[in-house]
């Protein structure tokens, strides 16, 4: 029985607290409640020995008609299905849903923090420009990532202030995807919004990209005025100009927020990746951006050779006795010709992979989100052993003290033996583990999405000491002179006491941290969501340079030859000078790059979202 307490009838307005859902989501209390539902705080009892805090959104099934009431389920699922397949810093992650009688639930990640609204109301005069051009530049980096969603682009077709939180670190999470649907060019459907924030088109039954930056626009003109459009006649953002409202804003945003709320559509802002740019021009004290149209895409490098996957390349290569191994959402883990880029073997999993293999004795080993760990003889492409997990491994594998060192989605760090893959120990986290780890003095370094670093002796997998951070932690760390370097997603880039485990120092960023850090020259590099390269001292922490890019950099750079070599989502493969960030070359591709280069005997290897890995010659 999904109720554990007593039966819930439709009359009720709410779940009292203490009812469990499940057997497992204790509801604590009500955060919001609406015409079809409430949204709660609860308790994942799964998690005993922590209070691990999620949210339930509830949808109540009122209609009498069987064939409406199957329709608001089948909604409802949607939405489910549509979270589950995103991953992005400003999108809530969904854990779990259900339905029970007339009730349908969502389990969301429980988001700390207020929502636009609500910091309207509780704002005494205008909030500061440059607080809402953040926001705005989060708005379009997540609304871009939507936009250009695979396989279809995704239309949220709801912003609105009561849609958009801001958590404790000062960063956007669109919640309420309730309406977002797969996008199709020109198809027509139901008139959904809110009024004052939907643009035109939707009422005609439209909904496009272009219909997210007029709400996006309606909302920053809210923000900016507090002039609520929901009490304004409709379309009418024209007669209101903001400065006539509110003079202390710059004529530059006001442009900006005006051209994105256009009534004919043709005439906004092309994409929010456009808007986005228009934005970070006017970002007050912000760093010049690198003026770089001059530069002809391929100057100073050349393409050796390029091999096509059938799927995504996110995989990072591996590069021994002339033989790139890598593998691809294709499901095959390929090993080419390092010279000619040729097929000499591929092997095949049930999933995709974007863990990236590594290399031991005759074998190499990478995970699949088949969820089986494999090892395969390099000569031979046939397979050695294989050790399954119960979950995807996102992590990539490390080789020390003839064991293999792997996470999984199954909130495990596992220790197997390199020669036959039979698990010698592993550690229980509370959420998946997908940053790789790092073995240094038998100690083992990883994060995990549960928002912690932990360091576990690498003997027997006991805790040594674990260190909280703000977010979830996907960055791999880095072990360096006695210190831990990792990166997490509340922004931050932490420099950790390898023995003991306290904070050293801590670098904020302007977005959340996927990159692993790379060190040379006594500074450390690491791309960070904001779409920039940094370069930190390692001793202080402090800003040596940074290099901005046009899209985020959640690649991990890699150092060679007093080079540094790095991938963007903007599609282009960078290397810069290691000490002074000047750009040499860019290269590129015909995707967004989240793989990383590895740089071998003066060319470079890297995979790309276009499908294609290529081989650079530096």
């Amino acid at each position: 029985m999904a109720l554990s307490r007593k039966r819930i009838s439709n009359r009720e307005e709410t779940l009292p607290k203490g009812t469990i859902l499940q057997e497992r989501y204790e509801i604590l209390d009500v955060i919001g409640v609406g015409g079809m539902g409430a949204v709660y705080r609860a308790r994942d009892l799964r998690f005993p020995k922590v209070t691990k805090l999620c949210a339930v959104k509830e949808i109540k099934n009122t209609a009498s008609d069987p064939r409406l009431r199957r329709m608001a389920v089948k909604d409802f699922e949607r939405e489910a299905n549509i979270l589950a397949t995103l991953s992005h810093p400003s999108i809530p992650k969904v854990f779990d849903y259900f339905s029970d009688e007339d009730r349908s639930y969502l389990v969301l990640e429980f988001i700390r923090g207020k929502d636009l609204e609500a910091i309207l109301e509780e704002s005494r005069g205008f909030l500061p420009e440059e607080k809402i051009i953040d926001w705005a530049i989060q708005i379009c980096d997540v609304l871009s990532y939507l936009h250009n969603y695979k396989p279809d682009p995704i239309v949220f077709r709801d912003l609105k202030p009561s849609n958009i939180m801001v958590n404790d670190y000062n960063q956007i999470v669109l919640v309420d995807f309730g309406i977002a649907r797969i996008f199709q060019v020109g198809e027509r459907g139901t008139v959904i919004g809110t009024e004052g924030y939907a643009p035109p088109e939707q009422y005609r039954g439209l909904a496009g990209p272009r219909g997210d930056i007029y709400a996006l626009g309606a909302t920053l003109h809210h923000l900016l005025t507090k002039r609520d459009p929901r009490f304004e006649p409709p379309f009418s953002f024209h007669e209101r100009p903001i400065r006539s409202i509110n003079p202390s804003v710059s004529e530059e945003l006001e442009a900006i927020v005006m051209k994105a709320l256009e009534y004919d559509m043709e005439k906004r802002f092309s994409s929010a990746l456009e808007m986005k740019e228009a934005l970070q021009e006017i970002v007050p004290g912000g760093p010049p951006r690198f003026a770089l149209a001059f530069i002809t895409p391929q100057e100073g490098v050349e393409s050796i050779w390029r091999f096509s996957c059938k799927e995504e390349v996110r995989s990072s290569p591996a590069i021994t006795g002339g033989v790139v191994y890598i593998g691809s959402y294709d499901k095959n883990l390929y090993a080419l010709d390092a010279k000619t880029g040729s097929l000499i073997w591929k092997y095949p999993t049930e999933g995709g992979i974007c863990s990236s293999p590594c290399v031991w004795r005759d074998k190499v080993i990478f995970g699949s989100e088949d969820r089986i760990l494999y090892s395969i003889y390099t000569r031979t492409g046939r397979i050695a052993w294989s050790c399954p997990t119960q979950d995807r491994i996102r992590s990539s594998p490390r080789v020390e003290y003839e064991h293999i060192f792997f996470g999984s989605d199954d909130h495990n760090l596992y220790a197997v033996k390199a020669e036959n893959g039979r698990v010698v120990w592993k550690f229980e986290a509370m959420l998946p583990i997908r940053s790789s780890p790092f073995v240094a003095e038998e100690v083992v370094y990883f994060g995990s999405d549960d928002n912690h670093v932990y360091a576990l002796d690498v003997h027997r997998g006991e805790m040594k000491w674990r260190f909280h951070t703000g977010r979830g932690v996907l960055s791999s760390p880095l072990v360096y002179e006695g210190m831990v370097y990792v990166g997490s997603m509340d922004w931050s880039f932490y420099a950790l006491d390898a023995r003991y485990g306290w904070a050293v120092w801590r670098y904020r960023t302007g977005g959340p941290i996927v990159s692993s850090p790379a060190q040379a020259f006594g500074l450390l590099y690491f791309g960070s969501v904001d779409g920039n390269l940094y370069a930190l001292e390692a001793k202080r922490g402090r800003l040596v340079w940074k290099f901005a890019t046009d899209g985020q950099v959640t690649s991990s750079p890699s150092v060679a030859e007093g080079a540094i070599y790095f991938g963007s989502v903007d599609s282009y493969v960078y290397s810069l000078d290691a000490k002074t960030g000047k750009l040499r070359w860019r290269f590129k591709t015909g995707g967004p790059i989240v793989s990383s280069p590895k740089v071998v005997e003066g060319v470079v290897y890297i995979g790309s979202t276009d499908n294609n890995i290529y081989a650079l010659a530096v």
